[in-house]
């Protein structure tokens, strides 16, 4: 029987509290987040597209409703600890004078991202559901006196997507589904300053940081759309589309400085009208993304799927940061769009267990090393998965993932010239190494 509404209600909003509390980390390439199912991750993504097993696997592809009969709701939560550090590290000033650190150059983070997922079947065509996920997110974050902080200390960003979905059944073998997508985005950029150089007195450089911080927030909308095919009684295909969303982040530009040296550079800056506390804000596109599965049931107890996604990075060309109608910062990044490609197998041990597994591979958006900033220290990156889901009722299911990322050692190489971007941030270089775990938990229910 469909949930009450009271219950529907409840279950949205338990998770819409959830998820405002949680800082999403990127574990995909860029700063995409793909963990919205257990059971896709412990395929390694290999069944986004074309799986539909679970209520979850809206987020993915929305005619995975029209596979699931009833009325069901799914809830899940990913732990991802990610790991960037820049080694070899070198930096200095426009002027060649060299910076140096007392802190390491780690900035990953851990996170949790939580999802929920719900629907239900309105008549013997129509399929209405509702998914709360997050669909991209990064969380990078620097001791204050690493020796790249004038280009980067944290990076926080925080999406949430509510997708109310309708799924059409075209024909027995056709479900064709289109969701609406409010997006929440809240973000966090903060770099130290060298105001030392800025005091003209050599013995300050590098020794008289402040700090500034942008926060922002913006609601944005978009939309998703879905087809899934069972070709035969054993293969389905699958193809998703979700759209670019454009925010504007509007928030507050603060500056501040700890050390004594600090607070008199600072004050005079501000006694001039410079550095001065005020409203500022960024613009930013979360990209357009394809998915392309296929899904064969070889034997009773032996299924294999393949996937292939594509993610229009290339509307990320730059980071432009303004405050009361000047530009205070920009940051080209000029990405690349990419793809992902994976394959993985199920296994029904018996009718209560089903074992998972996958490979994968996933492109960086990242051009060259010198696009390549401590921000988003990004690498191609090879998936490793494992993982199992327990059936001890008809009803009701219960999936554990793990997935293992090796990313490439990659360059980094920012330069600083008088009239570039970097002239305030000065040179910086190294190799960053980049790896993450990632364990997820998840419980679906069909009434």
């Amino acid at each position: 029987m469909p949930l009450p509404f009271t219950s529907r209600k409840l279950a949205a909003a338990v998770a819409l509290a959830s998820a405002a509390l949680v800082s999403a980390q990127a574990s995909a390439a860029g700063f995409q987040v793909r963990e919205q199912s257990a059971k896709t991750l412990a395929n390694a993504f290999s069944n986004t597209a074309a799986g539909a097993e679970d209520v979850s696997f809206m987020a993915h592809n929305p005619a995975a409703i029209g596979n699931i009969d009833g009325s069901q709701v799914a809830g899940g939560v990913s732990y991802i600890d990610a790991t960037f550090e820049l080694h070899d590290a070198d930096a200095s000033n426009v002027a060649g004078m060299p910076y140096t650190a007392g802190a390491s150059g780690e900035g990953g983070e851990s996170a949790w991202v939580p999802s929920f997922a719900a629907k239900t079947r309105l008549n013997d065509q129509w399929d209405l559901g509702l998914a709360i996920y997050s669909p991209y997110g990064l969380s990078t974050k620097y001791d204050e006196d690493w020796i790249g902080r004038y280009h980067a200390i944290e990076t926080e960003l925080k999406t949430i997507d509510f997708q109310p979905t309708l799924n059409y059944r075209a024909t027995e073998r056709l479900n064709l589904a289109v969701g609406l997508r409010a997006q929440y985005a809240d973000a966090t950029l903060s770099n130290a300053i060298d105001l030392g150089s800025q005091s003209g007195n050599p013995a300050l450089v590098g020794n008289a940081d402040g700090m500034a911080e942008v926060t922002g927030d913006d609601w944005g909308y978009g939309y998703t759309l879905g087809a899934l095919y069972q070709a035969t009684e054993r293969t389905r295909f699958g193809i998703s589309y979700r759209s670019e969303i454009d925010l504007t982040l509007d928030g507050d530009v603060e500056y501040s400085a700890d050390s004594a040296a600090g607070q008199m550079v600072l004050a005079g800056a501000q006694a001039g009208g410079q550095l001065q506390d005020a409203g500022g804000k960024a613009d930013l596109t979360t990209p357009a993304n394809l998915n392309l599965g296929v899904y064969h049931q070889l034997t009773d107890r032996l299924a294999l799927m393949a996937n292939a996604e594509w993610t229009e990075w290339s509307s990320f060309d730059e980071l432009v940061v303004e405050s009361e109608g000047r530009e205070l910062s920009t940051t080209t990044e000029n990405w690349d769009d990419t793809w992902a490609f994976s394959v993985g197998a199920s296994y029904a041990l018996n009718p209560q267990w089903t074992l998972r597994g996958g490979l994968g591979i996933d492109q960086t958006p990242v051009p060259d090393a010198r696009h390549r900033t401590p921000r988003v220290p990004d690498a191609d990156r090879r998936w490793a998965s494992l993982g199992a889901t327990y059936q001890p009722t008809e009803n009701l299911g219960i999936t554990a993932g793990y997935l293992r990322i090796f990313g490439d050692d990659v360059d980094m190489d920012q330069d600083a010239t008088l009239t570039n971007e970097n002239a305030s941030r000065g040179n910086l270089s190294g190799e960053y190494e980049v790896e993450a775990d990632v364990f997820a938990l998840s419980v679906d229910y069909r009434f």
